[in-house]
């Protein structure tokens, strides 16, 4: 017979009591709220998305290297962001189903181990072929690290500060994100092109280590644990396609499909745009990322709050009409203009993070506990999957249009997320059961 603690009763160890969470609204309430175990998740979390972040990121800081050492086309390196995005959504999927059936935490290790070996596998790429392969691999652990560690937080965090919870895990997307642009200038600046995108992708080890420490230091919330034990474990697909979840499924899907279609745009080619046809050195496109990726990180933490104060849907809704705006601007400033290049990657960076804050909070109180796992990474990752078309076409035509030119599809994709909101309720304030 189990022990687990029943789910109306958790320790105060874990949430303090409602009356004190309400009255706490201080900057760090909401890590607070968590209590030691919902801290030491939210460790953990952070640390894998932000590992995760670094993952993804070695690919478009080596992309130019890439295509000069096997000789590929705007298109063919485009296909390795559609490859990994496609398989992230099967990946995601799966890991999502895995965190209903086998639990969040045991999920969440499977999916950083998965992302961190074939990383570093790519790395030893004989072939184009060979790299494309095992980008693919990489990203069956990539999809799924987001959304089961998502909800393996907000399954801890009260209604009151769940927006800013996850807001504050989202973040960890923009240190993922630095620390890779950091490496990427110091490994180029040292290696050759030649070798330099091998070492990149071998430092991708890194999250190994974190696995180790999640196995002994980070558990499920008491509610997910009972809510597993109740339904023995049967998280399904068809669960979130009847009833009620059938239509909240459809249209999570096409805005996670258009707000990931206009980010992926963005992160898989502004690299490229800056090197290739700014004509900055690899030194002076960290220095632009700089800005472009410390606007993602405030735009992360703010985008946390506001989701809390404005609600789900008006914090999405807000952040996609700026985020159109201000990629039509980046993709449209004169040559010769690099200070103005400069100064305004740091609002398209907060803008496009600013939107994801709300999604780890939305995502997991749109389905109830016993399919959270599945409706998450199933909605989250399909959108990843159908959004690589976006920068998969941007690749196709950046030899015509210039990459520039072709960035405006990313502004298509954060119209049809703020369209997707028309059929979905808010749901602020929403305690998970």
């Amino acid at each position: 017979m189990s022990t687990t603690p029943p789910p109306q009763a958790p320790s105060t160890a874990t949430h303090p009591p409602a009356a004190e969470r309400a009255s706490d609204d201080g900057a760090l309430a909401w890590l607070r709220a968590l209590g030691p175990r919902g801290r030491r998740a939210f460790a953990g979390a952070f640390g894998g998305y932000a590992l995760d972040s670094y993952d993804y990121f070695t690919l478009p800081l080596s992309m130019v290297a890439l295509a000069a050492y096997f000789g590929l086309d705007s298109g063919q390196t485009g296909l390795f962001t559609t490859v990994t995005l496609v398989a992230s959504a099967v990946g995601g999927a799966l890991a999502g189903v895995l965190a209903d059936r086998i639990g969040r935490v045991k999920a969440l290790m499977i999916t950083v181990i998965t992302y961190a070996v074939f990383t570093v596998a790519c790395g030893f790429a004989p072939t184009y072929e060979t790299l494309l392969l095992f980008r693919a691999l990489q990203g069956l652990g990539f999809g799924g690290e987001w959304a089961v560690g998502a909800i393996l937080v907000a399954e801890y965090a009260s209604a009151q500060h769940r927006g800013r919870t996850l807001g504050a895990i989202q973040s960890s997307w923009a240190v993922g994100w630095g620390l890779a642009a950091i490496m990427y200038t110091l490994v180029f600046s040292v290696f050759g092109d030649d070798v330099a995108w091998r070492v990149m992708f071998w430092t991708g080890a890194l999250p190994a280590l974190l696995v180790v420490w999640m196995r002994r230091r980070v558990q499920d919330a008491p509610t997910a644990v009972a809510a597993r034990e109740r339904n023995a474990g049967k998280g399904s697909f068809a669960a979130i396609f009847r009833g009620p979840l059938l239509r909240t499924t459809i249209f999570a899907g096409l805005l996670s499909t258009g707000v990931q279609g206009g980010y992926y745009t963005l992160a898989t080619w502004v690299p490229t745009y800056l090197k290739s046809e700014r004509g900055l050195s690899v030194v002076n496109t960290g220095g632009y990322l700089t800005f472009l990726i410390s606007g993602a990180f405030l735009g992360y933490l703010t985008g946390g709050y506001l989701t809390d104060r404005l609600g789900r849907r008006r914090n999405i809704w807000l952040f996609a009409v700026l985020s159109a705006v201000c990629i039509l601007a980046y993709a449209n400033i004169p040559s010769g203009a690099d200070t103005l290049l400069l100064l305004l990657g740091f609002p398209l960076g907060f803008c496009m993070s600013a939107i994801f804050s709300g999604f780890g909070s939305y995502l997991s109180e749109l389905y109830p506990t016993a399919v959270r796992g599945t409706g998450q990474g199933f909605t989250y990752n399909t959108g990843r999957a159908v959004g690589a078309v976006f920068p998969t076409t941007v690749g196709f035509l950046a030899d015509s249009w210039g990459v520039g030119g072709a960035l405006v599809f990313g502004a298509i994709g954060y119209g049809i997320a703020a369209l997707a909101l028309l059929g979905l309720p808010e749901t602020r304030g929403k305690e998970l059961e």
